[in-house]
């Protein structure tokens, strides 16, 4: 395999002159396409600021908004298209259709830097980016313009003072309900369902606050005041992890947990400073419950939800997923309430399909969601993601006796057209696929039946809000219930249809008055915060 090293290239490289005819083309592949999409793909965007000036602003087309145009497509072109498993297989599509087109085919993403022959294979790649792509991608592009790309540029993992900005200029108006901004990649756990830590590093990598709160406040003024943190954990550095570091006496240790706290508490206190409507999304760990003086940072920054990993609701589950770290039974209820109690609303993720799962599973999860008072909640099914420890266990059985499934090893189920792509992949001891499919869906019905939702709401006050609540309620069971465990293609086209009615009187809730007036807001003293003299005493 050819690899580039991007430290090894000097930005002084001569390069060609740009034809005023080439055009760079960034494309977010989907199978469903909504007209309007809940979170930007952020990445599209950064990859935006990452094309330099030269070629121009590059033509952005999400297909979770609408279907590409090949037409557009020209020879000579660049064609940069971002895959994760779940949008593979439409990926290698748009591929093959750039590359009849006569344009350059450069792939990137999570499942590329997994599998970077696949995209030279099925989707007529000229060059595949491993890694993080806001350095390399450049590199890549000039490249093309001399007609010899490398078959794969590794882009590793770069620091967080090289993280780029997006270019949210470029963004379609009217199209998303909530904008993203990333504050750390990279998570320090090693959860067995999650890919994360293996391709984006346990080292997490966390971005000064200066940045951050330049790019929302670009954001603000354009009108968005809900901008979910789009991290990979924005928890990094827990009570736990500061005391075993004192405990063990690794001084160094000690100062860079305690820097990288001060920095997600200086964060804090700067959202704190921007207007009031705005509103804060983000995903984190449960530890925080145990930190209570951080869940109330957050609630002061307006940081209102976080998409909470609970994964399984026993401690059989828990140990099956890597992750005893979180509570089961009363335990889990109490810390799932101590988030709510600090002002922070919860959307509980669950798992269904492990091992340890029983019929009754099902009854106790939903119990246990409706008694911890969790928000939002998303059921999923069991899914061996590729570079996961699931996936890797799984990989390894299939071996012996392969299942195939038209012709492609189960274990490259994401090839597999989704008319015949099975719902569950890995065998469960007791229950079948059909079981676990339609005992999922009861739990999404049960959670989100309109009575039980108008009960839920009325964690907001005013009568308007307890209805945006319900609508955005049932929207998110249509896109992500109806449309992911949907058992044939008339179904999912139904509620793709039902999701799209739902969507763009959803967006409308969530505009705001454009602040073209904004400012950011100046940095506060630099001085030693009195939650950092109590963390170390707490921890010490």
């Amino acid at each position: 395999m050819n690899l580039v090293d991007v430290t090894s290239l000097s930005p002084n490289t001569p390069n060609p002159s740009v034809p005023k005819e080439m055009r760079v083309h960034l494309v977010n592949p989907s199978d469903m396409s909504f007209g309007t999409a809940v979170i930007t793909p952020r990445w599209l965007y950064v990859l935006a600021a990452a094309t330099p000036e030269v070629f121009g602003d590059p033509v952005i087309c999400d297909e979770t908004l609408e279907q590409l145009d090949p037409s557009g497509i020209r020879k000579g072109d660049v064609v940069g298209i971002g895959i994760h498993t779940g949008n593979a297989l439409r990926g290698y599509e748009v591929g093959r259709m750039a590359k009849e087109r006569g344009a350059w085919v450069v792939y990137g993403g999570i499942h590329a830097t997994l599998y970077p022959d696949e995209p030279v294979e099925l989707g007529c790649a000229d060059a595949v980016v491993k890694g993080d792509g806001d350095v390399v991608w450049t590199h890549a592009l000039f490249d093309c313009l001399r007609g010899k790309p490398k078959k794969v540029y590794d882009g590793g993992r770069i620091e967080a003072d090289q993280f780029l900005p997006a270019r949210w200029d470029l963004m379609p108006a009217d199209s998303y309900m909530w904008a993203s901004v990333q504050t750390v990649r990279g998570c320090a756990k090693h959860c067995s369902f999650c890919s994360v830590w293996r391709t984006d590093g346990q080292k997490t990598r966390q971005r000064a606050s200066d940045g951050v709160i330049r790019e929302i406040v670009e954001l603000r003024r354009k009108g968005f005041r809900f901008i979910a943190l789009a991290d990979d954990n924005f928890y990094p550095v827990t009570l736990t992890d500061l005391r075993l570091a004192r405990q063990q006496g690794n001084e160094p240790r000690i100062a860079q947990l305690e820097a990288d706290r001060a920095e997600r508490f200086l964060l804090m206190q700067r959202l704190a400073d921007l207007p009031k409507d705005m509103v804060f999304f983000t995903q984190i760990t449960m530890e925080a419950a145990e930190d209570t003086e951080f869940l109330d940072a957050m609630r002061n920054a307006n940081i209102k939800g976080a998409l909470v990993g609970v994964e399984a609701v026993t401690a059989e589950g828990l140990k099956h997923v890597f992750k005893d770290f979180n509570y089961s039974g009363e335990g889990l209820v109490k810390q799932l309430q101590t988030f709510k109690e600090h002002g922070v609303h919860v959307l509980g993720s669950f798992i269904f399909g492990l091992p340890s799962d029983r019929p009754d599973t099902f009854e106790a999860t939903a119990e246990l969601a409706k008694k911890a008072g969790v928000t939002f909640a998303q059921f999923v099914m069991m899914t061996p993601f590729p570079g996961t420890v699931d996936f890797n266990k799984w990989e390894k059985i299939q071996e012996v006796d392969p299942e195939m499934v038209g012709g492609t090893p189960i274990t490259r189920y994401w090839l597999i057209p989704a008319s015949m792509r099975p719902k569950m992949f890995t065998p469960h001891p007791t229950m079948s696929a059909d079981e676990i499919r339609e005992r999922t869906q009861g739990v999404w019905d049960r959670f989100y039946d309109v009575r039980t939702i108008w009960e839920r709401s009325n964690c907001v006050k005013s009568l308007k809000a307890r209805l945006t609540f319900v609508l955005i309620s049932r929207l998110y069971r249509q896109m992500y219930a109806k449309t992911g465990i949907s058992t044939d293609s008339a179904r999912k086209k139904n509620a793709n249809w039902a999701a799209r009615m739902l969507i763009k009187p959803c967006r409308m809730l969530f505009q705001a008055k454009p602040m073209p007036e904004l400012q950011v807001p100046e940095p506060p003293p630099m001085a030693r915060p009195s939650w950092v003299t109590a963390a170390n005493s707490r921890v010490g």
